[in-house]
């Protein structure tokens, strides 16, 4: 089998209403759906799919094919996806892809090679699980008042964890996470996501708080270029941290945060920053092998198969961006999300697939 066609499709990606807001100075997701497909095909018709939805997706992804990944996979077996995932490493040497582009190939791979089996992509990994729970992660809302309410419904609707995306104001937010887990009480798991908000001693100081709080874990306070300062991060407070989400090198870059001893809660897997599935499944067996967790990033749909196929994440991470919340469709009543069923990964049913993608009939419905 050999790849003959490697193809974009634009389209209509569903925005978030309200649109998710990470901090104060972040504005979150892009009010408007914007989206592309890269389609790889080949001469048994196998098909493979991934979605990029990102603001530009189409225009970005359209480049890509054109200057990099077409001349590259046309005539390349598909199941050779180590091969492959190597290849963009060395491309990515001169083109400096971005991060959310760099998994792409790897997706529609691992999708392809899923379909011809017949089988939902976790299945293929291997499958460690057929459902998981999982935590509310906050949109930033105006005032505490707000924050306490919406854990309340989220608590309601079954959710088995909170994690706040905050203002970014260490003084704010360490007062908030406090409040909050006064509300709630000693048995719920909570989290926090500083969005690269902090510099050092602003990390540090939320950092004692989240400890007195006994937060789950502790993520991404400050930008993650300088192992260093995490490093002196987790030697001046207790609660657990979770690293090594925006990084570049994947699996590469996570080992070093853990052997600085800055990865004291686990590190983040997904396939949107960590070089798709592949990436991600190197970052969870590097964090597996140090007994750490590896959490899995997002709510999209290629993280909810690794979900069910990483044996040391615990949760699948379920935006919430509204105070009026609404369970999102993959969490059942009990808060847990069952795994897909559907063979390959899926694209989202809500989807304005266009009439680029008619021909495409093999596409299952999520």
């Amino acid at each position: 089998m050999k790849i003959t066609h490697v193809e974009v499709h634009p389209v209509g990606v569903p925005a978030a209403d309200p649109p998710f807001r990470w901090r104060q100075g972040l504005a979150g997701s892009a009010p408007k759906g914007d989206g592309a497909v890269l389609h790889i095909g080949t001469d048994s018709g196998a098909e493979g799919v991934a979605l990029f939805a990102r603001p530009g997706a189409a225009v970005m992804l359209e480049d890509l094919v054109e200057r990099v990944f077409r001349d590259e996979l046309i005539g390349q077996d598909p199941y050779q996806r180590e091969w492959l995932w190597h290849r963009i490493w060395e491309l990515d040497r001169i083109q400096e892809l971005p991060l959310p582009a760099f998994g792409l190939v790897d997706v529609a791979l691992w999708d392809l090679a899923a379909r011809v089996r017949d089988q939902p992509v976790w299945q293929l990994l291997g499958g460690y699980r057929t459902a998981i729970p999982a935590y509310a992660s906050t949109s930033t809302f105006s005032t505490t008042a707000e924050f306490l309410d919406v854990a309340d419904q989220c608590l309601k609707l079954g959710y088995h964890g909170i994690k706040l995306h905050a203002w970014g104001d260490a003084r704010k937010d360490a007062e908030l996470c406090l409040a909050l887990r006064a509300h709630v009480g000693a048995d719920i798991p909570l989290m926090y996501d500083g969005s690269a908000g902090f510099d050092l001693p602003d990390a540090i100081y939320l950092g004692r708080a989240l400890a007195e709080a006994n937060f789950l874990w502790y993520e991404e306070p400050m930008r993650e270029f300088s192992i260093s300062a995490y490093q002196r991060l987790a030697q001046s407070t207790t609660v657990p941290l979770l690293v090594a989400e925006t990084s570049d090198g994947a699996h590469m870059n996570s080992a070093d945060f853990i052997t600085a001893g800055a990865a004291t809660f686990g590190v983040r897997a997904g396939t949107t920053l960590r070089g798709g599935i592949t990436g991600a499944m190197r970052t969870a067996h590097l964090a597996d092998a140090y007994r750490l967790r590896a959490e899995v990033h997002g709510s999209d749909i290629p993280n909810h198969h690794l979900c069910m196929a990483i044996s040391n994440t615990t949760y699948y991470e379920s935006l919430v961006t509204s105070v009026d919340v609404k369970r999102e469709r993959h969490v059942d009543q009990n808060g847990l999300v069952q795994a897909p069923q559907g063979p390959g990964i899926a694209l989202p049913y809500e989807l304005e697939y266009g009439k680029a993608l008619q021909s495409f009939v093999e596409t299952p419905k999520y």
